[in-house]
């Protein structure tokens, strides 16, 4: 019998540079993306063993505090991140969130895993055209192709490797955040951890 290989993610997090096109001071856009990124590895967490690249010292005791494992990030921007993780999991299914989508539940994950292990590449893409999330049936397939239009690059590079690229609908996974204006929009959808960094913010 086939081994049994549990749900993997990996979630990469920039850290002190992330968030930047938020219209707010550093102290403020630190304490969102550490929100935002808290939920996310709740939803992660709960789905499966979950790593996190980062070189964030309070993103790591976050990872700690909430059950994920962590990868030193070794710089080079998103693409280098999610790789030095995926040296760590099994081979397999493995999905990859970006740390800025605060609506994601565990049923999310699930269902872009779907993809994964029916043999497709699944990926989520943005409103602008990026990629904030993959799927991916396993390791080798990745590359690290992040940045504008990356979304309709990994749907060529999965089918230039002959395999099926499914574009997930997943309202949850689609809606990320880069501006207030996009905290505005989702609204209470926000992760328990976001609602509280808002509220917050509204307090001041």
């Amino acid at each position: 019998m086939p081994k049994q290989v549990l749900a993997q993610i990996v979630v990469p997090f920039r850290g002190e540079s992330a968030k930047q096109r938020l219209d707010a001071s550093d102290e403020i856009r630190s304490k969102l993306a550490l929100a935002m990124l808290g939920d996310v590895l709740t939803a992660c967490v709960a789905t499966g063993r979950t790593f996190l690249v980062t070189d964030d010292a309070d993103a790591r005791a976050l990872a700690d505090e909430l059950g994920a494992e962590t990868v030193d990030d070794p710089g080079g921007g998103q693409g280098p991140a999610v790789a030095a993780a995926l040296e760590r999991v099994e081979d397999g299914p493995v999905a990859v969130l970006n740390a800025d989508l605060p609506c994601v539940v565990p049923h999310d994950v699930r269902t872009l895993l779907g993809a994964a292990e029916l043999g497709a590449f699944g990926f989520v893409e943005a409103e602008d055209g990026t990629t904030n999330a993959l799927a991916l049936p396993r390791v080798s397939l990745f590359a690290p192709l992040y940045g504008a239009r990356s979304a309709d690059r990994f749907r060529s590079h999965a089918e230039a490797h002959g395999v099926a690229a499914v574009a997930a609908v997943i309202p949850n996974l689609s809606d990320d955040v880069d501006t207030l204006e996009d905290l505005a929009r989702i609204g209470f959808r926000a992760g328990p951890r976001t609602q509280a960094a808002i509220g917050g913010i509204h307090a001041l």
